[in-house]
């Protein structure tokens, strides 16, 4: 870990990322992708210490409040966070000064922070976003093996629902020959139903892999799936995006299941709703 201060905090659409890197360890991580120009090892993470006086004056520049949203390209709860609460502290600022929060993550670190979602969501609004890829617990703990594993993700999502804490799952990626199948499609979505989430995005049952991410992943399936990095080598070769030979069923199956449950799987209505802020009025108070 190094810490460094960051000269900006909010990108062009009010999402921030407080650290860069990570230490969960998934196996097919897109953030590892050699175009993303990190200057450092992936696991050496990278804090931007000063984010929470960035934030301060980002939002206090504000003339509109809105929504921030947090962990589109770095989990906010990563290990470190336990002791720098960072992450924390820029809650309690976007708490502060009545702005949104749309979170999302793989931890259950989150959970230290529900007092102040809880207090946003009540004030303004806060959308939890947990990412679940696979019901099968064992191979949870392969793929994705320095962090809480999918039951935990699901207790969660239950708990931000007990305090009305609106929810939404990423149902990605889906990982050909692994967990592409019609069990686990059915699994998750029960999980999001049982949770009374919002909605499931899913942009297809397969994943991507570029230079980086793609050493990276095929290291991973030599190690624990012998034989099955040639399996994917033959069907794709060097392809960007890798859907799964039943993409086609399972994502009909999918959106079957999300209309039957009450879910919303349109990923631009979702996007719409993580980023509608409840009340746009002109701020005067700074």
């Amino acid at each position: 870990m190094h810490k460094v201060r960051a000269k900006g905090i909010l990108s062009a659409g009010n999402g921030m990322n407080v650290y860069r890197g990570c230490t969960h360890g998934c196996i097919y991580c897109d953030s590892r992708s050699s175009c993303y120009q990190m200057r450092h090892e992936f696991e050496d993470i990278e804090v931007k210490e000063n984010a929470p006086e960035l934030l301060e004056s980002a939002l206090r520049s504000k003339r509109k409040r809105c929504m921030i949203g947090t962990g589109a390209m770095c989990d906010p709860y990563l290990h470190a966070e336990k002791e720098l609460k960072i992450t924390r502290r820029c809650l309690e600022l976007i708490n502060k000064y009545e702005f949104g929060a749309a979170v999302q993550t793989k931890s259950d670190l989150i959970l230290r922070d529900i007092d102040l979602l809880d207090e946003i969501n009540r004030k303004t609004k806060a959308v939890v976003q947990m990412t679940l890829t696979t019901t099968d617990e064992a191979l949870c703990r392969i793929v994705e093996p320095n962090v809480c594993t999918t039951r935990r993700r699901f207790e969660v999502l239950c708990e931000m629902r007990e305090r009305g804490i609106p929810t939404v799952v990423w149902f990605s990626p889906l990982l050909p020959f692994l967990n592409d199948t019609e069990e686990n499609v059915l699994a998750i979505v029960d999980y999001a139903r049982r949770a009374g989430c919002f909605g499931i995005i899913s942009f297809g049952m397969g994943l991507t892999l570029r230079e980086g991410d793609r050493e990276y992943y095929y290291a991973a399936l030599d190690r624990h799936f012998p034989g099955l990095k040639q399996r994917y080598i033959a069907r794709y070769g060097n392809n960007y995006e890798l859907p799964s030979p039943d993409n086609s069923r399972l994502m009909k199956l999918f959106r079957q299941e999300c209309k039957k449950s009450g879910i919303e799987c349109d990923p631009d209505k979702i996007f719409a709703y993580l980023h509608e802020f409840p009340d746009n009025e002109q701020l005067t108070l700074f």
